[in-house]
């Protein structure tokens, strides 16, 4: 049994039956999938998908998007250590001025929309990253393997979790998508579906804009490319250096006007995350982990699915794409899952092309080619193995899904989000937080210019020294009495977790604070104690 690619039109006497209207009921059926009808299902998935998302997942999504976004419009926002020493791109954070920037005029403001517009907004570039997550699959395979990986793709638990967030990972991984969608050198040139490099270079030029690192990805097909082009000169002197130098002068220009002065982004980047290590602050993993954990735990369930389509499929360009992100990021010593989200999808196409290979199994057919697929109504009894594997990967994924996005770690954006409207309401007059730094959603939220402080975590140039932060918890009670020494009116408002509560309960009673507010967080611990709640603390000037 095999799924072959799409034939170049005119190639063979497959195109000439399609043309004519055809006796190939799936070949219609598939390509009534109009791209707008396709596009409208995932957008309607997707804003329902980020309307669950009430869970707090890594400060990044606030801090290095919203946060910076909501200053440059709103005129008041945390700028955190990156950003005054240049590497990070204003690039990411200018797609949400934007929205700010409409809500503002507008008049649209309002608590509950400003926390819930960016991931709507999100909702909009992932729907389509899976409509070209479709398109790029059907290039490959055929509209039968596009429509599976597309299931696979909306039923991902780390997908549903993730993809909607405002990390700049998100964004980047929608345009991996589009810019390997338009690639000569990933698939067969159509006349359904035209490759166009000169646009595949501007959207991968885009997202290492956005994302420095999305450069390992974009070194591996540039390569592919150059090694299979014939016109190598043509491809490097025409389109590569023009191209890349467009985008990169176009964002260099952007962050001089934001940043006041010139600075080459990627530059910095480089020096910090890569000559220096810098990112190894935040927690190191093992060189193995992106293989044995990281990875794995996103793909979940999805995993022997993918396995089987890599082999079978014998897509090597594809794969070694995988295996070549992998590998490149488990040289870094800092690692999270967002990192290798933008391969993801790749992994999850083979795990669409490995169902497809189920359904035609149970088909009289034993050859599947892109316009030569088992008629429709031959298929639509499923065999037992694939009732059982959609039944397994749904059964898995959607609890998984669920949990993370709706209760684990939903205390830190629950008491924001209350604190948000409670200071729309003249309530709040000033905020405390005790916990780790950047536990927090900060101004983007509460859209409220008052006082606010946090325990900052900015790395130290003294090795070994620590922050107010890391301070904070090793001696929690020691290091809140110092800050309230220094009190000339004490915070209207603490928030902390409820690990640290029991060490302050007397330092709450002694300044005249009560609880006023306790919020779930979650049921097991993250990389700290178990942060079971947190509480938010009111003074009383009774």
């Amino acid at each position: 049994m095999e799924i072959r690619k799409r034939k170049n039109a005119g190639g063979d006497g497959d195109g000439g039956a399609s043309a004519n209207g055809g006796d190939d009921p799936d070949s219609i059926s598939v390509f009534s999938r109009s791209p707008r009808r396709i596009f409208l299902f995932c957008l309607a998935f997707r804003v329902v998908n980020a309307m669950f998302i009430q869970t707090y997942f890594n400060p990044d999504e606030h801090w290095q998007s919203l946060e910076v976004a909501h200053r440059t419009v709103f005129g008041y926002g945390y700028m955190t250590w990156e950003w005054k020493r240049g590497i990070r791109s204003y690039l990411h954070p200018m797609v949400f001025a934007f929205l700010y920037k409409l809500l503002q005029v507008t008049g649209l403001d309002t608590p509950y929309i400003m926390i819930k517009a960016p991931r709507l907004m999100q909702s909009i570039f992932s729907a389509i990253g899976d409509l070209y997550l479709y398109r790029l699959s059907d290039a490959l395979y055929g509209g039968n393997v596009a429509s599976w990986s597309l299931f696979c793709q909306m039923a991902n638990w780390f997908i549903f979790f993730c993809l909607n967030r405002t990390f700049s990972n998100c964004l980047e991984t929608v345009l991996t998508i589009m810019g390997l969608y338009y690639w000569p050198c990933i698939r067969d040139s159509s006349t359904d579906y035209p490759v166009n490099r000169k646009w595949a270079l501007a959207i991968a030029a885009l997202a290492c804009a956005i994302r420095p690192t999305s450069a390992i990805i974009w070194l591996y097909v540039g390569m592919l490319e150059l090694f299979l082009t014939p016109n190598k000169v043509k491809f490097i002197m025409l389109e590569v250096i023009p191209i890349g130098s467009l985008v990169l002068g176009f964002t260099c220009l952007l962050d001089r006007l934001m940043y006041g002065s010139w600075v080459i982004v990627p530059l910095n980047f480089l020096k910090f995350n890569f000559l220096s290590s810098g990112g190894d602050y935040y927690g190191t993993h093992p060189w193995h982990w992106y293989f044995t954990q990281g990875f794995l735990v996103m793909l979940f369930t999805f995993t022997p699915f993918s396995i089987t389509g890599i082999f079978n499929s014998k897509n090597q360009k594809l794969s070694a794409l995988i295996l070549w992100a992998l590998a490149i990021y488990s040289l870094l010593g800092h690692k999270e899952f967002r990192f290798v989200l933008p391969v993801l999808p790749i992994a999850l196409i083979f795990s669409g092309y490995a169902f497809a290979q189920m359904e035609v199994s149970g088909s009289s057919s034993t050859s599947v080619t892109k316009k030569k697929q088992v008629p429709r109504q031959n298929l639509t009894k499923w065999s037992p193995k694939l009732r059982l594997s959609v039944f397994f990967l749904l059964a898995t994924n959607i609890p998984m899904a669920l949990y993370m996005s709706l209760f684990h770690q939903r205390g830190t954006e629950d008491a924001m989000n209350y604190l948000s409207d409670e200071a729309y309401k003249g309530r709040v007059k000033s905020i405390l937080f005790l916990m780790p730094c950047h536990s927090t959603p900060y101004y983007s939220t509460l859209h409220r210019n008052i006082p606010m402080q946090f325990l900052d975590c900015t790395p130290s140039e003294e090795k070994g020294q620590l922050d107010e932060s890391d301070r904070f918890l090793v001696n929690p009670l020691g290091f809140a009495s110092e800050l309230a020494s220094n009190w000339s009116v004490p915070p209207s408002h603490i928030v902390l977790f409820a690990s640290e509560e029991t060490k302050l309960r007397d330092f709450m009673i002694q300044h005249s604070f009560k609880e006023v507010r306790r919020f779930f967080h979650a049921h097991f611990k993250v990389d700290r104690d178990l942060q079971s709640s947190v509480v938010v603390y009111v003074v009383n000037h009774t």
